[in-house]
């Protein structure tokens, strides 16, 4: 009889561990996430397996979490947490989860270099989209001893960056991305780009200081070789390029509405009122559009260009200094008419 109630206990016994293991079993493929689109997890240095798993928490259905949380609490994972960006798909059953983040299989993110005027801006904006600190990227791109690696200086290092979009991943480090940018910013010029600017007698880093300028004058992408144009105009007789945007580059007062005459004496090597010749680098991270205007710029005599006084973005050119007179006269009456101070 003590024997038989032994067998009856063992297997009782051996059918609830069966049952706990296809329940446990069962947890590892059910879905994780019980979100309807695909959910990305940011992992950090300072994550920790309890912080993994509350990260998941806002997504996971409860089978799929129990699944991940039995696999991360009876393996390693613990120990060798993995930075990075990792997509949890709708179908994607705990082991699957489980694997991906205990192999570091992140997933690329789209990354768009915008056109910002300054490197601490730049900074900035790859700090909120990658896992870098901004402090650290500023510091980078205000180093000389980082620039010179890249062939640049602190003034002309946003001449590296083209406003493209690249497939990064959000746990890249400084170099990496530094190298990465140096290495799109090659591939961008080689060829007809860099074939043209050595045609013109200026290096990549010149265009893109004078793309940086025509961008600021004007959203109106098919004005901008005219103005490319005359700006090249003045370089080659020796004349100041006197680009008023350059003032506010110089004073970093960007929302400036109107250069007075008395800001034109503003002490400054960006102030080209005062020096001639280009500035010591890019007053903005240059547009593709603007650096094209300047590869293909027009052929003209213009020597001068004024806003038009419709406020269309747009200007007026003019070859003589006389004719520049008319075309200012007519622009000042329209600010003073609306107030624009």
């Amino acid at each position: 009889m003590k024997k038989l109630n032994s067998r009856i206990y063992l297997y009782v016994a051996a059918v609830g561990l069966v049952l706990i293991l296809a329940l446990i079993g069962s947890c590892m493929l059910i879905p994780v996430s019980k979100a309807a689109d695909t959910y990305y997890i940011y992992i950090d240095e300072d994550d920790t397996q309890d912080s993994v798993l509350l990260k998941l928490r806002p997504m996971g259905s409860s089978a799929g979490m129990m699944g991940l949380t039995t696999m991360m609490r009876h393996s390693s994972y613990g120990d060798n947490i993995r930075t990075g960006r990792y997509a949890i798909e709708t179908g994607d059953g705990a082991i699957t989860v489980f694997r991906r983040l205990k192999n570091g299989q992140q997933t690329s993110m789209h990354l768009t270099i915008p056109e910002v005027r300054t490197m601490d801006r730049l900074a900035a904006f790859l700090g909120k989209k990658l896992m870098i600190d901004s402090a650290t990227i500023a510091e980078a791109l205000t180093s000389q001893e980082t620039c010179q690696r890249y062939g640049y200086d602190t003034c002309t290092i946003s001449a590296m960056f083209v406003p493209n979009t690249y497939d990064v991943y959000w746990n890249t480090s400084l170099e990496n991305l530094l190298e990465r940018m140096q290495k799109e910013h090659d591939r961008f010029w080689q060829g007809e780009r860099e074939a043209k600017a050595a045609q013109m007698q200026l290096t990549p880093a010149e265009i893109c200081t004078l793309a940086s300028i025509i961008d600021e004058e004007t959203s109106n992408n098919a004005e901008k070789p005219m103005i490319a144009g005359m700006y090249l105009n003045r370089l080659h007789q020796q004349m100041p390029l006197q680009a008023d945007p350059t003032i506010k580059f110089a004073l970093k007062q960007f929302e400036l509405k109107r250069i007075w005459q008395k800001l034109l004496q503003t002490d400054s090597p960006y102030n080209t009122y005062k020096n001639e010749g280009l500035p010591p680098g890019p007053i903005k991270i240059a547009s593709i559009k603007g650096i094209d205007a300047v590869l293909n710029h027009a052929e003209h005599d213009y020597l001068y260009m004024c806003a038009k006084e419709d406020f269309s973005g747009t200007h007026n050119f003019a070859v003589t200094y006389q004719e520049h007179l008319q075309n200012a006269a007519r622009y000042s009456k329209a600010l003073n008419e609306r107030g624009i101070k």
